[in-house]
Protein backbone atom coordinates (compact mmCIF):
# COMPACT_ATOMS: atom_id res chain seq x y z
CA UNK A 1 0.00 0.00 0.00
CA UNK A 2 1.28 3.45 -0.90
CA UNK A 3 1.04 6.42 1.43
CA UNK A 4 -1.43 8.05 -0.99
CA UNK A 5 -3.76 5.03 -0.86
CA UNK A 6 -3.50 5.02 2.94
CA UNK A 7 -4.32 8.73 2.98
CA UNK A 8 -7.43 8.17 0.83
CA UNK A 9 -8.74 5.35 3.02
CA UNK A 10 -7.96 7.38 6.15
CA UNK A 11 -10.08 10.27 4.87
CA UNK A 12 -12.88 7.86 3.95
CA UNK A 13 -12.75 6.32 7.43
CA UNK A 14 -12.72 9.66 9.23
CA UNK A 15 -15.62 11.15 7.30
CA UNK A 16 -17.86 8.10 7.21
CA UNK A 17 -17.29 7.03 10.82
CA UNK A 18 -19.12 10.10 12.07
CA UNK A 19 -21.42 10.95 9.18
CA UNK A 20 -24.32 8.45 9.22
CA UNK A 21 -23.35 6.73 5.97
CA UNK A 22 -21.31 3.67 7.12
CA UNK A 23 -17.53 3.68 7.43
CA UNK A 24 -17.13 -0.09 7.14
CA UNK A 25 -19.32 -0.13 4.04
CA UNK A 26 -17.32 2.62 2.34
CA UNK A 27 -13.99 1.01 3.25
CA UNK A 28 -15.20 -2.05 1.35
CA UNK A 29 -16.93 -0.29 -1.55
CA UNK A 30 -14.16 2.22 -2.35
CA UNK A 31 -11.48 -0.46 -2.99
CA UNK A 32 -14.13 -2.59 -4.73
CA UNK A 33 -14.88 0.21 -7.19
CA UNK A 34 -11.15 0.60 -7.89
CA UNK A 35 -10.61 -3.15 -8.17
CA UNK A 36 -8.06 -2.64 -5.41
CA UNK A 37 -7.49 -6.01 -3.71
CA UNK A 38 -4.35 -5.36 -1.65
CA UNK A 39 -6.20 -5.42 1.68
CA UNK A 40 -8.07 -8.61 0.75
CA UNK A 41 -4.84 -10.25 -0.38
CA UNK A 42 -2.99 -9.26 2.82
CA UNK A 43 -5.34 -10.00 5.73
CA UNK A 44 -2.62 -9.50 8.36
CA UNK A 45 -1.97 -5.97 7.16
CA UNK A 46 -5.71 -5.36 6.71
CA UNK A 47 -6.33 -5.99 10.41
CA UNK A 48 -3.37 -3.84 11.44
CA UNK A 49 -4.42 -1.00 9.16
CA UNK A 50 -8.00 -1.22 10.44
CA UNK A 51 -6.68 -0.68 13.98
CA UNK A 52 -4.73 2.38 12.83
CA UNK A 53 -7.76 3.94 11.12
CA UNK A 54 -9.98 3.39 14.15
CA UNK A 55 -7.28 4.85 16.39
CA UNK A 56 -7.45 7.96 14.22
CA UNK A 57 -11.22 8.33 14.63
CA UNK A 58 -10.86 7.70 18.36
CA UNK A 59 -8.34 10.55 18.56
CA UNK A 60 -10.80 12.80 16.70
CA UNK A 61 -13.69 12.03 19.04
CA UNK A 62 -11.64 12.42 22.22
CA UNK A 63 -10.10 15.68 20.97
CA UNK A 64 -13.47 17.19 20.05
CA UNK A 65 -15.29 16.05 23.18
CA UNK A 66 -12.36 16.34 25.58
CA UNK A 67 -14.30 18.39 28.15
CA UNK A 68 -17.28 16.04 28.02
CA UNK A 69 -15.00 13.02 28.34
CA UNK A 70 -13.43 14.41 31.51
CA UNK A 71 -16.79 15.39 32.99
CA UNK A 72 -18.46 12.07 32.15
CA UNK A 73 -15.53 10.06 33.48
CA UNK A 74 -15.78 11.94 36.76
CA UNK A 75 -19.52 11.44 36.77
CA UNK A 76 -19.22 7.69 36.21
CA UNK A 77 -16.63 7.30 38.96
CA UNK A 78 -18.81 9.32 41.33
CA UNK A 79 -21.91 7.25 40.50
CA UNK A 80 -20.03 4.00 41.13
CA UNK A 81 -18.54 5.23 44.41
CA UNK A 82 -21.79 6.51 45.86
CA UNK A 83 -23.89 3.76 44.25
CA UNK A 84 -26.41 6.37 43.26
CA UNK A 85 -27.05 8.81 40.42
CA UNK A 86 -27.46 12.42 41.49
CA UNK A 87 -26.61 14.59 38.47
CA UNK A 88 -27.32 14.71 34.74
CA UNK A 89 -23.66 13.98 33.99
CA UNK A 90 -23.69 10.91 36.21
CA UNK A 91 -26.86 9.62 34.56
CA UNK A 92 -25.49 10.22 31.06
CA UNK A 93 -22.19 8.53 31.88
CA UNK A 94 -23.96 5.43 33.20
CA UNK A 95 -26.29 5.40 30.15
CA UNK A 96 -23.24 5.41 27.86
CA UNK A 97 -21.65 2.59 29.89
CA UNK A 98 -24.86 0.57 29.57
CA UNK A 99 -25.01 1.26 25.85
CA UNK A 100 -21.49 -0.11 25.39
CA UNK A 101 -22.36 -3.58 26.69
CA UNK A 102 -24.45 -5.04 23.79
CA UNK A 103 -21.88 -4.18 21.09
CA UNK A 104 -19.01 -5.60 23.15
CA UNK A 105 -20.83 -8.89 23.67
CA UNK A 106 -22.12 -9.17 20.09
CA UNK A 107 -18.78 -8.17 18.60
CA UNK A 108 -16.92 -10.72 20.67
CA UNK A 109 -19.32 -13.55 19.88
CA UNK A 110 -20.07 -12.80 16.24
CA UNK A 111 -16.84 -11.33 14.86
CA UNK A 112 -15.93 -14.45 12.85
CA UNK A 113 -19.43 -14.76 11.40
CA UNK A 114 -19.41 -11.10 10.40
CA UNK A 115 -16.02 -11.39 8.67
CA UNK A 116 -17.04 -14.53 6.77
CA UNK A 117 -20.66 -13.87 5.79
CA UNK A 118 -21.32 -10.12 5.75
CA UNK A 119 -19.92 -7.21 3.79
CA UNK A 120 -20.61 -8.21 0.18
CA UNK A 121 -21.21 -5.18 -2.09
CA UNK A 122 -24.85 -6.08 -2.81
CA UNK A 123 -25.52 -6.43 0.93
CA UNK A 124 -23.96 -3.03 1.62
CA UNK A 125 -26.12 -1.43 -1.09
CA UNK A 126 -29.34 -2.79 0.40
CA UNK A 127 -28.39 -1.81 3.93
CA UNK A 128 -27.51 1.72 2.85
CA UNK A 129 -31.02 2.07 1.42
CA UNK A 130 -32.99 0.31 4.16
CA UNK A 131 -31.27 1.93 7.13
CA UNK A 132 -31.30 5.26 5.32
CA UNK A 133 -35.09 5.00 5.16
CA UNK A 134 -35.21 4.23 8.89
CA UNK A 135 -33.04 7.26 9.64
CA UNK A 136 -35.33 9.47 7.57
CA UNK A 137 -38.43 8.14 9.35
CA UNK A 138 -36.95 8.49 12.84
CA UNK A 139 -35.72 12.00 12.12
CA UNK A 140 -39.31 13.13 11.62
CA UNK A 141 -40.11 12.21 15.23
CA UNK A 142 -40.67 15.08 17.71
CA UNK A 143 -37.59 16.53 19.40
CA UNK A 144 -38.73 16.14 23.00
CA UNK A 145 -35.51 15.92 25.02
CA UNK A 146 -31.98 17.29 25.11
CA UNK A 147 -28.88 15.17 25.74
CA UNK A 148 -28.83 16.13 29.41
CA UNK A 149 -32.26 14.52 29.74
CA UNK A 150 -31.12 11.12 28.45
CA UNK A 151 -32.30 8.21 30.57
CA UNK A 152 -30.59 4.97 31.49
CA UNK A 153 -32.93 2.96 29.30
CA UNK A 154 -31.98 5.20 26.36
CA UNK A 155 -28.45 3.88 26.70
CA UNK A 156 -29.70 0.29 26.60
CA UNK A 157 -31.92 0.77 23.55
CA UNK A 158 -29.31 2.74 21.61
CA UNK A 159 -26.71 0.13 22.58
CA UNK A 160 -28.90 -2.67 21.24
CA UNK A 161 -29.36 -0.75 18.01
CA UNK A 162 -25.59 -0.33 17.75
CA UNK A 163 -25.23 -4.11 17.42
CA UNK A 164 -26.78 -3.86 13.95
CA UNK A 165 -23.86 -1.69 12.86
CA UNK A 166 -21.52 -4.68 13.03
CA UNK A 167 -22.85 -5.44 9.54
CA UNK A 168 -21.08 -3.21 6.96
CA UNK A 169 -23.49 -0.79 5.33
CA UNK A 170 -25.64 -0.15 8.39
CA UNK A 171 -23.52 2.68 9.88
CA UNK A 172 -22.75 2.83 13.58
CA UNK A 173 -23.46 6.54 13.82
CA UNK A 174 -26.49 6.16 11.55
CA UNK A 175 -28.23 3.45 13.56
CA UNK A 176 -27.45 4.99 16.95
CA UNK A 177 -28.69 8.41 15.80
CA UNK A 178 -31.79 6.69 14.40
CA UNK A 179 -32.47 5.00 17.73
CA UNK A 180 -31.82 8.16 19.74
CA UNK A 181 -34.16 10.20 17.52
CA UNK A 182 -36.78 7.46 17.78
CA UNK A 183 -36.55 7.77 21.58
CA UNK A 184 -37.18 11.50 21.39
CA UNK A 185 -33.73 13.07 21.70
CA UNK A 186 -33.27 16.19 19.62
CA UNK A 187 -30.99 16.11 16.58
CA UNK A 188 -27.99 17.62 18.35
CA UNK A 189 -28.43 15.37 21.38
CA UNK A 190 -28.78 12.25 19.22
CA UNK A 191 -25.52 13.01 17.39
CA UNK A 192 -23.64 13.79 20.59
CA UNK A 193 -24.93 10.63 22.27
CA UNK A 194 -23.80 8.62 19.23
CA UNK A 195 -20.32 10.16 19.20
CA UNK A 196 -19.80 9.82 22.96
CA UNK A 197 -20.92 6.19 22.77
CA UNK A 198 -18.32 5.60 20.07
CA UNK A 199 -15.43 6.42 22.40
CA UNK A 200 -15.56 3.43 24.81
CA UNK A 201 -16.57 1.01 22.06
CA UNK A 202 -13.79 2.01 19.65
CA UNK A 203 -11.25 2.38 22.46
CA UNK A 204 -11.90 -1.17 23.62
CA UNK A 205 -11.86 -2.61 20.10
CA UNK A 206 -8.67 -0.71 19.22
CA UNK A 207 -6.84 -1.94 22.32
CA UNK A 208 -7.97 -5.53 21.80
CA UNK A 209 -7.23 -5.65 18.07
CA UNK A 210 -4.01 -3.70 18.54
CA UNK A 211 -2.76 -6.17 21.13
CA UNK A 212 -3.67 -9.05 18.82
CA UNK A 213 -1.85 -7.43 15.90
CA UNK A 214 1.29 -6.88 17.97
CA UNK A 215 1.12 -10.44 19.30
CA UNK A 216 0.74 -11.90 15.81
CA UNK A 217 3.57 -9.73 14.50
CA UNK A 218 3.24 -6.60 12.39
CA UNK A 219 3.91 -6.98 8.65
CA UNK A 220 7.03 -5.27 7.36
CA UNK A 221 6.81 -1.86 5.72
CA UNK A 222 3.56 -0.78 7.38
CA UNK A 223 4.82 2.20 9.36
CA UNK A 224 4.34 4.83 6.64
CA UNK A 225 0.81 3.85 5.53
CA UNK A 226 -0.32 3.43 9.13
CA UNK A 227 0.90 6.91 10.11
CA UNK A 228 -0.67 8.53 7.03
CA UNK A 229 -3.93 6.65 7.52
CA UNK A 230 -4.16 7.47 11.23
CA UNK A 231 -3.51 11.18 10.74
CA UNK A 232 -5.95 11.39 7.82
CA UNK A 233 -8.67 9.61 9.82
CA UNK A 234 -8.10 11.87 12.84
CA UNK A 235 -8.20 15.15 10.91
CA UNK A 236 -11.12 14.24 8.65
CA UNK A 237 -13.00 12.73 11.60
CA UNK A 238 -12.67 15.93 13.62
CA UNK A 239 -13.95 17.97 10.68
CA UNK A 240 -16.84 15.54 10.17
CA UNK A 241 -17.97 15.89 13.79
CA UNK A 242 -17.84 19.68 13.60
CA UNK A 243 -19.71 19.71 10.28
CA UNK A 244 -22.49 17.36 11.40
CA UNK A 245 -23.17 19.11 14.70
CA UNK A 246 -23.27 22.49 12.95
CA UNK A 247 -25.63 21.13 10.28
CA UNK A 248 -28.21 19.52 12.58
CA UNK A 249 -28.59 22.64 14.70
CA UNK A 250 -30.39 24.29 11.79
CA UNK A 251 -31.33 21.40 9.50
CA UNK A 252 -32.15 17.69 9.53
CA UNK A 253 -30.44 14.41 8.65
CA UNK A 254 -32.23 14.37 5.28
CA UNK A 255 -29.07 15.02 3.16
CA UNK A 256 -27.51 11.84 4.50
CA UNK A 257 -30.69 9.88 3.83
CA UNK A 258 -30.62 11.03 0.19
CA UNK A 259 -26.91 10.19 -0.06
CA UNK A 260 -27.55 6.67 1.24
CA UNK A 261 -30.31 6.16 -1.33
CA UNK A 262 -28.09 7.42 -4.15
CA UNK A 263 -25.06 5.37 -3.07
CA UNK A 264 -27.11 2.19 -2.62
CA UNK A 265 -28.82 2.54 -6.00
CA UNK A 266 -25.50 3.35 -7.71
CA UNK A 267 -23.88 0.21 -6.30
CA UNK A 268 -26.81 -1.93 -7.45
CA UNK A 269 -26.66 -0.40 -10.94
CA UNK A 270 -22.91 -1.03 -11.16
CA UNK A 271 -23.55 -4.67 -10.25
CA UNK A 272 -26.55 -4.98 -12.61
CA UNK A 273 -24.58 -3.63 -15.56
CA UNK A 274 -21.71 -6.02 -14.89
CA UNK A 275 -19.12 -3.31 -14.30
CA UNK A 276 -18.22 -4.88 -10.96
CA UNK A 277 -19.19 -8.24 -9.42
CA UNK A 278 -21.81 -8.48 -6.65
CA UNK A 279 -19.47 -10.47 -4.42
CA UNK A 280 -15.75 -10.87 -3.79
Amino acid sequence: MSNLEALLLGVVQGLTEFLPISSSGHLIVVPWLQDYTFLLDHPAFNKTFDVALHAGTLIAAVAYFRREVVALTRGFVAAVRQRAIETDEERLSVAIAIGTIPAVIAGGIGSNFIDEHLGEPWMIALQLIVFGALLGYADRMPQRRRLQQARLRDGWYVGLAQVLALAPGTSRSGITITAARWLGLDRDGAARFSFLLLIPVVAGATLFKGASAVHDGLPSGVAGPMVFGTIAAAVSGYLAISFLLRLVRTSSYRPFVYYRYAAGVAILLIIATGLRPATF
